[in-house]
């Protein structure tokens, strides 16, 4: 395990992360306050928590079409707009899953297009394909690649693994090295769902992830002092 990836190194990489239905103000409070105590540059919380005050220069990303990604493209896209309106920098979107598995790849570019579309250019999105079902689907590594090209097309910033809800699991270091040699470094790639100490970051990263979404933060991070 590459142990050369220090703490300083996973931190700058986090998108410090509270998506819980029963989460609360108060717990989103809490979250900014740990995000700023651990050096990690970025949040990442449900839209109706939105807009957010005293978060200083962090920046703040919400979720889209979250998270079964079975809404209608047109709800996903107001949903980024006006997260982007009160204040998120970043949007993280759900793809239809089902539509990947079928082949329809066109589809899943539609989707993404109509959300990229609707928030402001300077505003990154990211791409959730639930990589973990993909690949256990009849199209395996087919669909994971596809819908990394598909959102490339569609104007994506990053890729992202998982929604970290799917039954079929989270990241994994196969399907984050397959997103990562698909983007070739055109976009990110972002890790989450499963991540819970330092050793899983690490390979995370080594694999190809330049963004990690973790809901364990401190742990990963005391982990990765020792």
């Amino acid at each position: 395990m590459p142990t050369e990836i220090s703490r300083l190194d996973i931190a700058a990489m986090v998108d410090h992360t509270l998506l819980k239905p029963e989460a609360t103000a108060q717990d989103v409070r809490a979250l900014v306050r740990d995000a700023q105590d651990l050096g990690v540059p970025h949040i990442c919380v449900s839209p109706s928590m939105l807009p957010l005050s005293d978060t200083g220069d962090l920046v703040v990303a919400v979720v889209a079409g979250f998270p079964s990604g079975k809404h209608h493209s047109s709800v996903k896209a107001a949903e980024a707009r006006l997260a982007v309106e009160q204040g998120a920098r970043e949007v993280d979107m759900v793809i239809d899953v089902g539509a990947a598995i079928e082949g329809r790849y066109d589809d899943v570019e539609a989707d993404v297009a109509a959300v990229r579309e609707a928030m402001a250019p300077d505003a990154a999105l990211k791409v959730i394909i639930e990589s973990a079902a993909l690949l256990a689907s009849p199209r395996g590594e087919e669909a994971v690649v596809e819908c990394c090209r598909a959102a490339e097309r569609a104007g994506a910033q990053f890729v992202k693994t998982s929604t970290g809800f799917h039954p079929a699991g989270g990241a994994s270091e196969e399907a984050v090295r397959l997103m990562a040699q698909t983007v070739d470094g055109r976009l990110g790639v972002k890790a989450s769902g499963g991540i819970r100490d330092a050793r899983a970051a690490r390979a995370m990263i080594a694999a190809g992830a330049t963004r990690l979404g973790l809901s364990a933060t401190r742990e990963v991070l005391d982990g990765a002092d020792g």
